[in-house]
């Protein structure tokens, strides 16, 4: 029988492992999620686009699992009083220099999202590009210390990857076109290293379980956007690929509000 991790161990792997690949993340990737920008995944959906997150002018807003906070920057540019925060120390460190060659500061806060140090009520809106949520062992939990923070009538938007990838494997070729696993699984993917400590771990949900999370914290689903693969776009970014996203969806972006 598969071990579940706890929440402690799960939550010392992940920050230890975004510390350790902060750099070559962002080697990787910082071209593409740039400096000063919003982008919701590697389908390319940017939020100057797409604007799921409204007229963002004087809002306060958490971006939570901000990793080097390009799209905190980006909300500050448009007006808002964003706070980017990340469990990740290696991560911040990129968005804290980031903010130099910028010019574009804004407050950096590492936390952990099943415990976030602001008071009820704090922020208009909460949002985030494939952080925090697809990590944590109790994502029920953190869907209710967002709605705590929230104030009533303000949004809640986030991206993850699409919860049928979960039926292949990780890979961008042709390999990865064949159903594999069961999407009824939800025993977490893990990485350990040789004497068995956690090194990696990455949850998986159904549509139906994010909702019913949603929906237990208090929030209505507005919109659920599965983004079609862009005409000329032919840059991979791991299992994302134009192969397979022209096939089927990489990633969910639920749009949820908080009833006033």
């Amino acid at each position: 029988m598969t071990q579940i991790p706890a929440e402690d161990e799960t939550r010392h792997a992940n920050r230890s492992w975004w510390d350790l690949d902060a750099d070559d993340y962002q080697d990787e990737h910082g071209a593409f999620l740039g400096d000063v920008d919003f982008v919701w995944c590697p389908e390319r959906v940017r939020e100057a686009d797409a604007r799921l997150l409204g007229d963002v002018r004087g809002k306060k807003i958490l971006e939570l699992g901000a990793g080097a906070a390009a799209g905190a920057r980006w909300l500050r540019v448009q007006g808002a009083e964003p706070v980017a925060m990340d469990l990740s120390g290696g991560m911040l460190k990129h968005a804290a220099e980031a903010a130099v060659r910028s010019r574009v500061g804004v407050p950096l806060v590492q936390a952990d999202a099943l415990a976030l140090p602001f008071r009820a009520a704090s922020f208009d809106i909460v949002c985030t590009a494939f952080g925090a949520i697809p990590f944590v062992a109790d994502s029920a939990a953190a869907m209710r210390e967002v709605a705590r923070v929230l104030r009533p009538g303000g949004s809640w938007v986030f991206s993850v990857t699409h919860p049928m990838r979960w039926i292949f494997w990780d890979e961008p070729d042709e390999s990865g076109l064949i159903a594999r696993n069961s999407y009824f699984n939800r025993s977490p993917y893990v990485e350990r290293d040789e004497q068995g400590r956690l090194t990696y771990l990455e949850q998986h949900r159904t549509l139906g379980d994010r909702i019913r999370e949603l929906v237990a914290a208090g929030f209505v689903l507005r919109d659920l956007v599965e983004p079609e693969w862009p005409d000329g776009h032919e840059e991979t970014w791991g299992q994302w690929s134009p192969l397979r996203g022209r096939l089927f969806p990489g990633t969910a972006i639920f749009v949820c509000d908080l009833p006033g």
